[in-house]
C-alpha cells in the first residue's frame, strides 16, 4: 500500500478500509510482538496490562507516511487509547439505560 492510496482513504474518509487491509494487519501484528502484548504507556506507570489498540504516535490523517511504520506504532490499553483520543469517545453512542419510564 502506498502513502498516495493512504491519503487518498483519508479523503474519501474510508479508514476502515484501511484498517481492514493486510498491510496493516500485518505491521500491528509485529507491534503486538514487538511489544509482548503489553501496554507500553502502563509498563511505564510500573503496571501492567494487555495490548488492546495498536496506536499510531503521530496520527495516520497527519502523517499518512508513517501510517505503516512500525517505529511509529505503541501497544496500548484501551484506557490509555481512549486517553489519546478523547474526541472518539464522544461519538460512541450513549448505552442503554434501564430506567423504566412510565
Amino acid at each position: 500500500m502506498t502513502t498516495a492510496e493512504i491519503v487518498r482513504m483519508i479523503l474519501l474518509d474510508d479508514m476502515t478500509r484501511f484498517y481492514n487491509s493486510k498491510e496493516w494487519k500485518k505491521v500491528r501484528a509485529k507491534a503486538r510482538e514487538r511489544d509482548n502484548h503489553e501496554c507500553q504507556l502502563c509498563k511505564l506507570e510500573g503496571s501492567q496490562s494487555k495490548c488492546e489498540a495498536v496506536h499510531h504516535i503521530k496520527e495516520v490523517r497527519e502523517h499518512p507516511e508513517l501510517a505503516l511504520t512500525l517505529s511509529n506504532l505503541v501497544c496500548v490499553c484501551k484506557m490509555h487509547h481512549n486517553k489519546e483520543h478523547p474526541e472518539k469517545l464522544q461519538k460512541q453512542k450513549k448505552k442503554f439505560d434501564n430506567e423504566e419510564r412510565w
